[in-house]
């Protein structure tokens, strides 16, 4: 693997919650507008977070799943982010619609799927189901679609204690990024400051070993 991989925590639900991803080590922290997920916000508190973030060195991405331009375009409106993230069934011409960097979500590494959406970054949750639910899959499967050239996050079960195992399986070539959720949150559904910590050092801790390894194949 080389170079950085980009962190993104996605379904912060507070400004607490956003901050503490900030100084865990987040490059981009998620904000769900959902309706059926347990992470959804409202109006008032996303745009507190946003605000809240907004002189910090990380990317707010807003979360969305088949939702209509009207509600899209009332939440960015109001809420300033930087990426917009689609979950759903999306077509590419309805990413094409908002002017923002997107990144969509897809099923595990489907190739078809991925030429789909030529100018997103990949997001590659569960194979089954439209991922959020945290469960981990044969995340090697990826290592094909990023040996094409393609951004991939890699997404879906990983927590502190398995993401270096997931960033060897992908190969020796860098992801764009991962995400996690569920992997850094607590009982009570808010994310947890040491977990999110623990996250960040093992992917970090992760991109120092490749390099040394590097490094020492190169001389």
């Amino acid at each position: 693997m080389s170079g950085t991989v980009r962190i993104k925590i996605c379904g912060v639900r507070s400004l607490a919650d956003a901050l503490s991803a900030a100084e865990a080590g987040a490059d981009l922290i998620g904000l769900n507008f959902v309706p059926a997920s347990s992470r959804c916000l409202d109006l008032r508190t996303a745009e507190e977070i946003s605000e809240g973030l907004a002189d910090l060195p990380v990317e707010r991405v807003a979360l969305f799943q088949d939702a209509s331009w009207d509600e899209i375009d009332t939440v960015l409106r109001r809420v300033d982010f930087d990426r917009i993230q689609f979950h759903g069934d999306e077509t590419e011409d309805d990413i094409e619609l908002v002017d923002l960097p997107a990144i969509k979500a897809i099923r595990g590494a489907d190739h078809e799927a991925a030429e789909l959406y030529p100018g997103a970054i990949l997001l590659l949750d569960h194979p089954h189901g439209k991922g959020g639910k945290g469960e981990a899959w044969d995340w090697s499967e990826a290592e094909d679609l990023i040996a094409h050239g393609l951004d991939v996050i890699v997404a879906g079960g990983l927590t502190p204690d398995n993401v270096e195992q997931a960033l060897a399986d992908v190969g020796d070539i860098s992801p764009w990024g991962v995400d996690v959720a569920t992997g850094v949150e607590g009982p009570d559904g808010h994310k947890d400051q040491s977990l999110m910590k623990a996250f960040v050092e093992a992917v970090r801790r992760y991109g120092e070993k490749d390099a040394e390894y590097e490094s020492e194949t190169d001389s």
